[in-house]
């Protein structure tokens, strides 16, 4: 276009001589300059500042002041400065263009201030109000200071900078105060308060101010607009959704409004930012003509509400079209996308247009989202060499690439980055240290956790920070690695900051160490509680085996009007299980699907709590209903199935899995080893120990050793077992043992079992079962001085068999059976029933011992 446009003006100035009966050349040339300011071409304003000096116009000041401006719009300061010093008469205009020049570039305030300076100490020209507001933005108070003694504060273009650049300032009362004192306010004047106001997060102020502007004279235009938007969004989902639509409404009856592309993209950016996607999705497609800021709006919009794949959709429309070359933003914007959808060859092509760009390749908060694309998408290495190949590495870049090895445990290569970081003398900030912090806590390194709190102290950026964000991390590093000592002091010194994260931890941390009661106290002090919070002291009563007080708690959080989340029914389930309740299972069941919760991970504990609670036939209708079954489902399945002693109904679905290319882990294999020894398929059991090193190629755990030698003790063949143990790679644990000395008791293989047992009360002695086990198998065969030792030994370690306990739950009520207790309120009934059933059994069998007598008799 700057091509075009330089041909354009050459075209002008050859034809110069004849455009002198419509203006004077020297209006030409001053048209012409003009131009080239508008495209900043200083080669061609320079080429016509030499043929202004052959023509003799550079005694004129009409071409002068437009040559000055040309040299100050194309921050050719040198060349402006230069110029302005050989003219002589300066009048405001010549002062006033030179300032401008000046004003918000790299020599910022100083030059602008000595400028300012000279020209009032010249004392004519007098700064006019044009002046005062070139030089505000980068002079301030003193400029203030001079408009009040000159009598200008109150008039419109000065009081309208002093209000911007109050508000940018962060001092609203002094924007207001001059806000307030304006005289003639104007469009603009309004512009600035609200913008103003907006920055300095005062959104109600500042729509109360809009709403006062609509009420005067002043029409608000497409400044007001792309303000005042934002602010509605702000505002909150109900108000702001319809003070917003409102705004769309006046914009459509403003011709001139809606047709101007920053009022649109603004609309836009408020239809995403309160979730309205198909309002936006819309208005951008009956938008006639789109620039950069709309496509990069659209996408980042997408994204942010969670829609990657219509992000991803549009971004491929944008980059087809090859009319609008990508910015910054829309690779940031889009990356991220990338990295939800785990597209690595998009992210990369992404990367390669950003080399190919020396304006994209230089920027480096391109470079960090490109650091953060190849983390989350877990390639280290690559995000490793876009940080290096950063120019201008930031305190961002340095914290991405933290970040990266820490998430991925990566040890060595990031202590090695810190310790670069402080030797290139990078300050680390709060980021850094929460960084640190969660990376000790995560390999729970509390040296390490003292040294970042030390560091964090020192340094100060403990103290100066805001919200406790870093005194929080601190203390959930503490308390996850069980120090809860330290944890409770830090809960102690940050009693100012303290927040609802605060008082989680803390919970979260009692509740690792297994004191409910201390998590209980600082649950009843919190005045205001999250779902997080309720969803920590149900898991932790059900933890405890407090079922009663988890149920209770779910029913109060219910109570109080917070809706349980997939981790509450996630905390709530095991609770189930623990009190056999299927009402209470169903419940949960039900809340599940009006939920839509659509979590793998939940619906295989609701399918393991069902077979559980005895309803198999439950949990595999919900195995069948679900559609795509991963790992944790199947796991569920075989392992409901191995409960219920459903060898063959596990080995079906552990077969089924296996087609569908899913790969086995070690709980599986072992789920489907303790279905086979349940229902005593040996041959089938053994086939799948086999297939562990042979067909997935792993390395047998001790739990897999112990149902292969269960399998085969519980079928009887006790000297293959034997013999299976003792070949084992790794050496027996005392589970392994035990699990022979009970398949020994059952089959009374009494020579056998005194082996097994000498071996296993080498390494468990404090197990009372295998003493109880061996005391059986010698009454069996009536080895009754071994009765006795086993008796004596018992006695002499002070063990203690812990009574039989069986519960049901019948009419949504639980009842707990325990042997030798007779407390159940309904004790007498139960007993009659049993009698009753006992003795019809006891008929049943006579008569059926006396048919089977004389079908003998008749066959004799």
């Amino acid at each position: 276009m700057a091509g075009t446009m330089s041909e354009a003006l050459s075209f002008v100035l050859q034809r110069t001589q004849y455009l002198t009966s419509y203006k004077s050349s020297y209006q030409v040339f001053a048209d012409v300059l003009k131009s080239c300011a508008a495209i900043s071409d200083t080669n061609f304003g320079k080429s016509l500042h030499s043929h202004v000096i052959k023509q003799g116009h550079n005694s004129c000041r009409f071409v002068l002041k437009a040559l000055l401006n040309m040299y100050a719009k194309c921050k050719a300061l040198e060349d402006c400065q230069k110029l302005f010093d050989e003219v002589t008469g300066h009048d405001t205009v010549t002062w006033n263009i030179l300032l401008s020049g000046f004003a918000g570039s790299r020599y910022h305030g100083h030059k602008v201030m000595e400028l300012f300076n000279m020209l009032h100490a010249a004392g004519d020209p007098k700064p006019s109000s044009v002046t005062l507001a070139i030089v505000l933005p980068d002079a301030g108070k003193s400029i203030h200071a001079y408009a009040v003694k000159s009598g200008m504060e109150s008039q419109t273009l000065v009081g309208n900078a002093l209000v911007s650049m109050y508000a940018k300032s962060g001092l609203v009362l002094d924007a207001s105060a001059v806000f307030h004192g304006i005289t003639d306010k104007d469009v603009v004047s309004y512009n600035a308060a609200i913008a103003g106001l907006a920055e300095n997060k005062l959104v109600e102020n500042a729509f109360q101010l809009f709403c006062e502007m609509i009420k005067g004279l002043e029409m608000p235009n497409y400044a007001t607009i792309t303000n005042i938007l934002p602010i509605c969004a702000a505002l909150g989902s109900t108000v702001g959704d319809m003070l917003g639509k409102e705004i769309h409404c006046y914009v459509l009856r403003r011709n001139e409004l809606e047709h101007e592309i920053t009022v649109i993209n603004a609309l836009l950016s408020f239809y995403l930012r309160i979730g309205r996607i198909r309002e936006a999705q819309s208005l951008f497609e009956k938008m006639k003509f789109r620039d950069l800021v709309s496509w990069n709006s659209i996408i980042a919009g997408y994204a942010s509400n969670g829609h990657w794949l219509k992000a991803l959709e549009t971004f491929r429309e944008f980059v087809d079209m090859k009319m609008i070359e990508l910015d910054s933003v829309t690779v940031i914007s889009i990356l991220p996308v990338c990295a939800q959808l785990c597209n690595l060859q998009m992210g990369k092509e992404i990367h390669g247009y950003v080399l190919r760009h020396t304006t994209l390749h230089e920027d480096t908060s391109t470079g960090n989202a490109l650091i953060n694309f190849y983390a989350k998408c877990c390639y280290i290495e690559a995000a490793f060499r876009t940080f290096l190949l950063i120019p201008r590495k930031d305190l961002i870049s340095w914290n991405t690439m933290l970040d990266a090895f820490g998430v991925n445990l990566l040890e060595t290569q990031f202590a090695d980055l810190l310790c670069w970081m402080f030797v290139d003398g990078i300050k680390p900030d709060a980021v850094t240290i929460l960084t640190v912090v969660q990376f000790c806590a995560c390999l729970s390194r509390i040296k390490n956790v003292k040294e970042a709190h030390g560091f964090s102290l020192r340094s100060g950026i403990l103290l100066s920070d805001s919200e406790p964000t870093l005194g929080n991390a601190l203390l959930d590093a503490y308390a996850k690695c069980g120090n809860m000592e330290y944890a409770s002091k830090l809960f102690e010194n940050l009693s100012g900051k303290r927040n609802v994260v605060t008082c989680n931890s803390m919970i979260s941390g009692y509740l690792m160490c297994g004191s409910q009661h201390d998590a209980n106290i600082i649950f009843q002090s919190m005045s205001e509680r999250d779902l997080t919070t309720w969803n920590l002291m149900v898991r932790g009563y059900a933890q405890n085996e407090c079922p009663s007080e988890a149920v209770n708690l779910f029913h109060e959080l219910q109570y109080h009007g917070i809706r349980p989340d997939a981790m509450t029914i996630m905390s709530i389930l095991p609770v189930c299980g623990q009190m056999a309740s299927v009402h209470l299972l169903r419940q949960c069941h039900g809340y599940i699907v009006r939920a839509c919760f659509e979590d793998a991970h939940l619906n295989a504990a609701l399918l393991d709590v069902y077979s559980k609670c005895g309803s198999i036939h439950s949990a595999y209708k919900l195995y069948k209903s679900t559609p795509q079954k991963d790992l944790v489902e199947f796991t569920a399945m075989v392992g409901g199935f191995a409960m219920h002693g459903m060898g063959r109904e596990a080995i079906r679905v552990f077969d089924y899995m296996l087609e569908c290319g899913i790969k086995p882990d070690h709980v599986v294999i072992t789920a489907v080893l303790s279905a086979c020894r349940h229902a005593g398929l040996i041959n089938e059991g053994l086939m799948i120990f086999n297939s562990i090193d042979r067909v997935h190629h792993m390395e047998p755990s001790m739990e897999q050793y112990a149902c292969v030698v269960d399998l085969l003790g519980r079928g009887g063949r006790i000297k293959e077992a034997f013999s299976f143990l003792n070949q084992m790679p790794i050496a027996a644990n005392a589970n392994i043992w035990g699990t022979l000395l009970g398949a020994c008791k059952t089959h009374q293989d009494v020579d056998m079992g005194h082996v097994v047992a000498d071996h296993l009360l080498k390494i468990e002695t404090s197990d009372i079962g295998n003493y109880v086990v061996l005391s059986n198998l010698y009454a069996a065969d009536a080895r009754w001085d071994g009765v006795l030792e086993m008796r004596r030994l018992m006695k002499m370690r002070d063990l203690k068999k812990p009574a039989g306990c069986s519960w049901i739950e019948v009419g949504r009520s639980k009842n707990i059976f325990v042997a030798g207790d007779y407390s159940h309120p309904e004790r007498s009934l139960i007993y009659s029933i049993l009698s009753h059933l006992d003795k019809q059994i006891k008929e049943e069998w006579k008569e059926r011992n006396s048919i089977e007598g004389s079908h003998r008799q008749l066959v004799a």
